[in-house]
């Protein structure tokens, strides 16, 4: 269903691509001004996908530093190796609570590499290290499976990776999962978003990609995706344009309504810094979509 929304996203993703494709349909733009033809959109997975998030679930919690983490890091590599035209790891280290030292690995699948106007999709592949709001008090400080905060996004970006293989986009398209988004304790914020920050600081300086989107916490059996606060204020046209194409492909579970506002903010607010900098800001707008009840901070 998300992936769906993506792939449709993708296909028209470059004005001024081609419009004679012999599948296509009408569809109308964001801004309801023209109407244009996008291709066919492929089909979405749901069985394949939900095969990834069970597959994800059975190596435990992955945790930074558990053994599912390091087992479920060879996973993802593997799959998206067998979509992606490259797979790169961008290994890194953070310091934790209690002294630890926390081995991390954002894992970057990259397809067309070799295009300038790219894509970037994200989601989040650990999982949190304690339980704070188990109803079992004996419980909150063990490790969550994650198989909604964690595999579902990135079941749907794995599904998504051989939606781009099979039918791929007219632009280049980076999937990034990120490592350490998880791990803060409640409301030190310094501890969250470790991958992401990472890849930000990290990136090579021409990396422009026209827009993000990052998926997180989409497992729920009556799934509403609300317009994230922070991504109305920051990326509004991106926002338009995808629950739009939602709209216009009948997926009624992206609610045309303010949600929360979730801690990536942050990120956007550094994003917004460097880019309004160089006057580039509307070529990367991030926007979340994910549960309202993600973050309650």
């Amino acid at each position: 269903m998300i992936s769906t929304v993506i792939a449709g996203l993708l296909a028209w993703a470059v004005t001024g691509c081609s419009t004679d494709q012999p599948e296509s349909r009408t569809i109308r733009t964001a801004d309801d001004s023209t109407v244009m033809r996008r291709p066919k959109i492929p089909t979405f997975n749901g069985t394949r996908a939900f095969t990834h998030l069970v597959a994800q679930t059975a190596y435990g919690p992955r945790n930074p530093n558990s053994p599912g983490h390091q087992h479920c890091l060879a996973y993802l590599q593997a799959k998206l190796s067998q979509s992606a035209d490259r797979v790169r790891l961008q290994q890194f280290k953070h310091p934790g609570y209690d002294g630890e030292t926390l081995h991390l690995t954002n894992i970057i699948a990259s397809f067309a590499p070799e295009m300038q106007q790219r894509v970037l999709v994200c989601a989040h592949w650990d999982t949190r290290p304690r339980a704070e709001h188990d109803p079992d008090s004996t419980r909150q400080n063990e490790p969550i499976p994650g198989a909604n905060d964690g595999a579902s996004g990135v079941a749907v970006l794995l599904e998504l990776a051989s939606l781009l293989k099979a039918t791929p986009p007219p632009i280049g398209v980076d999937i990034v999962l990120f490592d350490g988004e998880d791990y803060g304790r409640e409301g030190d914020h310094d501890n969250y978003l470790l991958g992401s920050r990472y890849f930000m600081a990290n990136k090579p300086t021409d990396y422009l990609p026209r827009y993000g989107l990052l998926i997180d916490m989409v497992g729920d059996r009556e799934l509403e995706i609300f317009q994230e606060a922070a991504s109305l204020k920051y990326a509004p046209r991106v926002v338009d344009r995808v629950w739009n194409t939602a709209e216009d492909l009948g997926i009624h579970q992206f609610v045309p309504m303010q949600g929360i506002e979730v801690l990536e903010e942050q990120i956007a607010q550094s994003v917004q810094k460097e880019y309004d900098s160089k006057q580039k800001l509307e070529e990367l707008e991030v926007v979340n979509t994910q549960r309202a009840e993600h973050i309650k901070e």
